[in-house]
């Protein structure tokens, strides 16, 4: 058979094949057993030190607005930095340590590390300011070092940039409200971030739920339109890095949900595991046990990862390993249910 005459052939069996698949497996999530209690995400949140009065009120608005999100997801909640507690205990340094030294350091559960304050950078480290000792991205990705588990951690303080690189890893979300150290002026991001998680319009692909990588773009547009109405030069641009190169990406390299741009060298994209985390599930995806959501993940992923090497292949080469790759997400949704 000609390479004219295969192409569309291949192309015609495997779109019908997938079509086919996806009316015969994809309903049966609904009656998928629900997801075990070792599956509950953890969010610590972490207030800084609010200095002036303005600022403090703006954070405890931001951890309110975290622990209704929390409420909504059914995720064990952790939160750190309100109160007199440093006062009265330990610091709310070794609060944050001891908090990460009782979580499970293995399993397919999320935690969600979520820093709302100030933070500062003096050409080395940067801080993370809290009440009493400051945390630093050194200290921070030494306790996280024995993690295997998912992990996404959202720091919107000033300065953040710099916790990227010492905290990016596999499996890993960071999210910076700036783009360097030196962006250390009160940043914004973190409260639009914090109300993007409840907020529908949020959820740009229209699935029924916010990921990381939604409100992360939803916050980043805000801020935008913040600096823009008030006339002001914008002093602070978020990144996202979950590809494990510590470089992050900024909002405007995305178009929709993915990213449109590549660094120079050429690098992976950010954004298509940010993707894939959720804190408020849609009704569907509850219905999905642990094991079925990590194993669509990683499918996913193979299948974002081969349309990136679509140009080095062959279109019959590319169409056979893609249809492989789609047999096996449609597996993932288990065999159809009989009726009664």
């Amino acid at each position: 058979m000609s390479k004219i005459s295969y192409a569309p052939c291949l192309r015609g069996f495997l779109m019908g094949a997938i079509a086919g698949l996806a009316l015969e497996f994809f309903p049966t999530v609904a009656v998928a057993a629900e997801s075990p209690l070792n599956d509950q995400t953890t969010v610590i949140v972490v207030v800084g030190a609010g200095g002036e009065s303005e600022f403090g009120t703006n954070f405890t608005n931001q951890a309110k607005l975290w622990e209704k999100t929390c409420q909504l997801a059914g995720a064990k909640r952790v939160t750190i930095g309100i109160g007199e507690e440093a006062a009265t205990g330990p610091s709310d340094l070794e609060r944050v340590k001891q908090a990460l030294e009782t979580e499970a350091k293995d399993g397919a559960s999320e935690l969600w590390v979520v820093l709302i304050g100030h933070g500062t950078f003096d050409g080395r480290d940067a801080k993370f300011n809290l009440r009493g000792p400051d945390l630093t991205a050194v200290d921070l990705a030494l306790w996280l070092k024995p993690f295997n588990r998912p992990m996404a951690i959202v720091d919107t303080s000033s300065g953040s940039a710099p916790f990227i690189a010492k905290l990016t890893g596999k499996n890993r979300v960071i999210v910076s409200a700036t783009r360097s150290g030196y962006e250390q002026n009160y940043a914004r991001f973190g409260q639009y971030f914090a109300a993007a998680m409840l907020d529908p319009k949020s959820d740009l692909d229209q699935d029924g739920q916010t990921s990381l990588l939604e409100a992360f773009l939803s916050a980043s547009t805000r801020v935008l339109e913040f600096y823009k109405t008030e006339g002001r030069l914008s002093t602070e641009h978020a990144l996202i890095d979950d590809n494990s190169d510590g470089l992050g990406t900024p909002s405007d390299w995305f178009r929709g949900t993915r990213a449109t741009k590549k660094a120079k060298d050429g690098g992976a994209l950010d954004g298509l595991r940010a993707k894939q985390f959720h804190l408020i599930r849609s009704p569907a995806e509850q219905k999905l046990s642990v094991e079925q959501r990590a194993r669509r993940d990683e499918l996913e992923l193979s299948i974002e990862a081969l349309r990136e090497k679509k140009a080095k292949l062959s279109e019959p080469a590319y169409y056979a390993e893609l249809e492989k790759l789609m047999l096996e997400l449609a597996k993932v949704y288990g065999p159809p249910t009989e009726g009664p």
